[in-house]
């Protein structure tokens, strides 16, 4: 078993040393197998699982957090540093901590190398303001450095890295009470209580835990932006809010066969077959996935974009043909966000957060339906197949003679950067999971939840950014053009309560297990919930109630809530704001 405790390449031997001893504490030898226990156990080292960890530790309970790859902090450390919260207020606990020690980073003048403090100009949606104690946009290798020192000095944690859930039969259960997990190396870990803080939702799903992968029809829950989203307008509380699908989408006439008006030659790679369903129907549809790049304009820092091996220009063919259908200038053809199909947002350090924009970008839509239940194994070829995309892409943008000079003049300054991650060609691990599984539990948050139509009476966290769902597929219109749909975009809503009870499987298929991340909650409240924030949020809050239900010997779905409340609330979390 490869085992890193608390290790970041030069981080001091004599940590690791002593975390090793802690772990070594737990370990026991049963059947020529290696049996390690904790009071807790945390499947995936994402910022949910580390919340919870360092809550769990600083209530006085061992830890042991597994982390299936050779990096904790999920997306946080992954690229995504371009914080997505909607309201800061409702952001408290470990991981306004987070934040807060992420403006200190920043304030030390040797964490600035590749521009001075004074010229970075805070990018993107969520601005820092001067005044404010905490800071919300960062290098992904700054918050691993921070991530790692806020565990440092807390006791009884033990970081498990490369260890992957035995899908199958690892997960032995008692009377609905989880007693141990496996891994495919034969590696058991036994606890008392378990945190699922994956993307994915592996543990849950796993353990027996009913789930849902998909979106719902608007009918089940009475809602009007789940299902499918084709049609341009949406209405919710009694007005227009939402222009679903017109984001994000193609110019007007966009040709989707191989030979431009005829059929018979087929659709373009990428262009899902048939119609794209009713509208507001269900289906097994999940939002695209994407990389969110770390990228450098600093010539000394930047790797530059190559094409990479199989290119095959045909798969960029409607990015072209998005360019060609410009009615004049391409500054008209894209009346917002610039010329090139990104969201640039600007990092310290001369580096970016860049994500999806427009029709064509880095979401690779529609390829991502099969990675929640795929094999590791297949799942690695899709993240593959992502990344491939995603660099031919950036090479296409850059250099192909077909894309306008002015964009390839501005994508050519920029590349991956050498200082962020282990791999040679600048590129992350990560894959931006934006929806895999979701639980179904005996409270499920829907779009009455963010909208204030229905209030959880139990909040462990609340939510804040608005319903915020990407494409989902491609497809062909009635007029022979093709379009994207799924995309939904509707904010200007309070921060609303998310229940207790969302965070927790039924009683009857699980009692010791807590769900922080792939909660109960439809397809498009889920586009609410699912912030790095709010996950650190609810990590802190299902290590607390599995503390309580540790400390009473009760299962977790049995505590006493006003309790767990007044732990939180004793911990600064935020569970109510004036409206």
């Amino acid at each position: 078993m490869r085992i890193q405790i608390l290790s970041l390449r030069s981080y001091s031997i004599a940590l690791f040393g002593a975390a090793l001893i802690t772990l070594c504490s737990f370990i026991s030898e049963k059947n020529d197998q290696k049996e390690i226990s904790a009071d807790l156990i945390v499947y995936g080292g994402t910022s949910a699982g580390v919340s919870a960890a360092i809550q769990a530790s600083r209530m006085g309970k061992t830890v042991i957090v597994i982390e299936p790859t050779d990096r904790i902090g999920g997306l946080t450390t992954g690229g995504l540093g371009q914080t997505d919260i909607g309201n800061k207020m409702v952001i408290g606990g470990i991981a306004r901590e987070f934040y807060q020690n992420v403006k200190k980073h920043y304030q030390k003048p040797e964490s600035w190398k590749w521009q001075k403090p004074e010229e970075y100009r805070d990018g993107g949606q969520t601005k820092t303001d001067r005044n404010e104690d905490a800071m919300w946009t960062f290098e992904p290798s700054a918050a691993l450095k921070i991530i790692h020192q806020m565990l440092g000095p807390e006791k009884g944690i033990s970081l498990v890295y490369n260890q992957q859930l035995n899908r199958q039969t690892g997960v032995v259960k008692t009377k609905g009470t989880i007693t141990s997990i496996a891994m495919e190396s034969g590696e058991v870990y036994r606890g008392k209580v378990f945190i699922d803080a994956t993307y994915e939702g592996d543990l849950m799903a796993a353990a027996g835990v009913s789930y849902r992968v998909g979106r719902e029809s608007n009918k089940e829950f009475g809602e009007t932006l789940n299902g499918v989203q084709a049609n341009k307008v949406s209405l919710t509380l009694g007005r227009t809010i939402s222009l679903n699908s017109a984001h994000h989408n193609f110019i007007d006439g966009v040709d989707p066969y191989i030979v431009k008006g005829d059929p018979s030659s087929g659709l373009l790679p990428f262009i899902t077959p048939g119609k794209p369903g009713l509208d507001g129907q269900g289906d097994k549809g999940i939002q695209a996935y994407c990389f969110r790049m770390t990228l450098t304009d600093h010539k000394e820092n930047r790797i530059p974009f190559f094409k990479p091996e199989g290119y095959n220009e045909q798969e960029y063919e409607l990015l072209f043909r998005n360019y060609e259908a410009a009615d004049g200038p391409i500054e008209k053809m894209y009346d917002y966000g610039g010329i090139v199909p990104w969201i640039n947002s600007d990092m310290p350090n001369r580096k970016t957060d860049t994500n999806n924009q427009k029709g064509f970008s880095t979401d690779f839509i529609g390829q991502n339906y099969e990675y929640p239940e795929a094999s590791y194994a297949d799942r690695e070829i899709i993240i593959e197949r992502h990344r491939k995309y995603q660099q031919g892409l950036m090479w296409t943008l850059a250099y192909h003679p077909r894309i306008p000079e002015k964009v390839r003049n501005i994508v050519s300054q920029w590349g991956t950067c050498k200082d962020e991650y282990e791999r040679e060609d600048g590129w992350q691990g990560q894959i931006y999971v934006r929806e895999a599984r979701r639980m179904y539990s005996d409270y499920v948050m829907t779009q009455r939840n963010c909208e204030a139509f229905n209030i959880a009476e139990d909040p462990v966290g609340m939510g804040a950014y608005g319903m915020d769902s990407h494409q989902v597929k491609r497809y062909v219109d009635v007029n022979g053009f093709v379009q994207n749909e799924g995309n939904v975009e509707a904010h200007g809503f309070a921060p609303y309560p998310i229940s207790y009870k969302s965070i927790i499987p039924k009683i009857d298929e699980c009692n010791n297990l807590l769900v922080p991340v792939c909660v109960s909650a439809t397809h498009i409240a889920y586009g609410s919930i699912r912030m790095e924030p709010v996950f650190m949020v609810l990590g802190q809050s299902a290590a607390t109630a599995a503390c309580i239900a540790i400390d009473k010997g009760v299962e977790v779905q049995k505590i006493d809530y006003m309790s767990l409340k007044s732990k939180l609330l004793s911990d600064k979390q935020v569970l109510h704001v004036n409206k």
